[in-house]
């Protein structure tokens, strides 16, 4: 039996995974709880409007900072890959580019998700058996 799907960890493309760039903190805390089944667990206005959101464990923010989201984003490093996608398409999240990929002799099945906002995330899930 798989395991039950779920986000192990994440990391940024850029600088600071709870603080990516956003131009709207209400749309973006909507859009992740309802596309990517997160929950908010945390709020400020100061310095700058951030949410935090958390799924399983693993959290990813979001700031009004005058970043480029679509020069940011993520990797998130997920469990049962193939459920993850199905539940992410089934809520209305588009992804694409389900594909394998290979780095330093470990293969990861891999698909892309581009956000509304325009940040970019990176779902992976090592592969049985590499490395």
């Amino acid at each position: 039996m798989s395991k039950a799907p779920k986000f192990e960890a994440a990391f940024a493309f850029q600088d600071d995974v709870l603080a990516l760039p956003v131009a709207d903190i209400d749309a973006a805390a909507e859009w992740y709880s309802s596309h990517f089944g997160m929950r908010e667990v945390e709020r400020q206005s100061a310095p700058v409007p951030t949410v935090i959101l958390e799924r399983d464990g693993t959290r990813i923010g979001f700031a009004v900072n005058g970043g480029d989201p679509a020069q940011d984003g993520a990797a998130v490093k997920v469990s049962n890959i193939g459920a993850i996608r199905d539940e992410l398409e089934s809520s209305g999240a588009k992804t694409g580019n389900w594909r394998i990929d290979e780095r330093e002799g470990e293969r990861f099945q891999v698909f892309f998700v581009v956000a509304p906002d325009g940040l970019c995330y990176y779902l992976h899930e090592p592969l049985a058996g590499s490395a």
